[in-house]
């Protein structure tokens, strides 16, 4: 007679973590200034202050901004402050970089506000493959918050996991 199959991984007390699940929805934009630039290369504070004055503002109303200049150019601290204060109004996120920056920050921002006292001693795999844009930081900054908590983290896929942490016994 055959053994009946069990699937350990189901009966298991692991503790799936998917920070795909996290992930902020909404429209990501890069905002380029070099195209308000002199030759894509100079900024004159005249000419760009009244760009930014007569700009649409409101086509950026509940997306994720990413401010960056594309050139060599310097750009003044200033003038990434000025353009966000027309898009404070409207966006839900400002940031100055690209748009891995961007969703570092996203990340960022929602794992400091987890509450993760559920997962106190209990074994946590982080998974890791994703179908959404999980930046790499975030997985380190998740490490961060996890690791003072639980029993203990793995990466990967329960069936194929990495062991990463485990918490010294008392």
């Amino acid at each position: 007679m055959a053994e009946e199959i069990v699937n350990r991984i189901a009966n298991s007390k692991l503790i799936t973590f998917n920070l795909e699940d996290y992930y902020p929805e909404g429209e990501r934009v890069v905002f380029d200034v070099k195209d308000w630039l002199l030759e894509g290369f100079v900024l004159r504070e005249g000419e760009f202050r009244e760009q930014a004055k007569n700009h649409n503002w409101s086509q950026y109303e509940g997306k994720f901004i990413a401010l960056t200049c594309s050139s060599d150019a310097i750009i003044p601290a200033w003038a990434y402050m000025l353009l966000a204060t027309y898009l404070q109004p409207f966006a839900k996120k400002v940031i100055t970089g690209n748009l891995e920056t961007l969703e570092t920050v996203l990340y960022t921002d929602a794992i400091n506000k987890m509450d993760v006292s559920d997962l106190t001693d209990k074994p946590v795999i982080i998974k890791g493959c994703s179908h959404k844009p999980v930046p790499k930081n975030a997985y380190l900054l998740l490490i961060e918050k996890l690791q003072p908590v639980v029993k203990s983290l793995m990466y990967g896929e329960a069936c194929s996991s990495v062991p990463l942490y485990k918490k010294p016994k008392k």
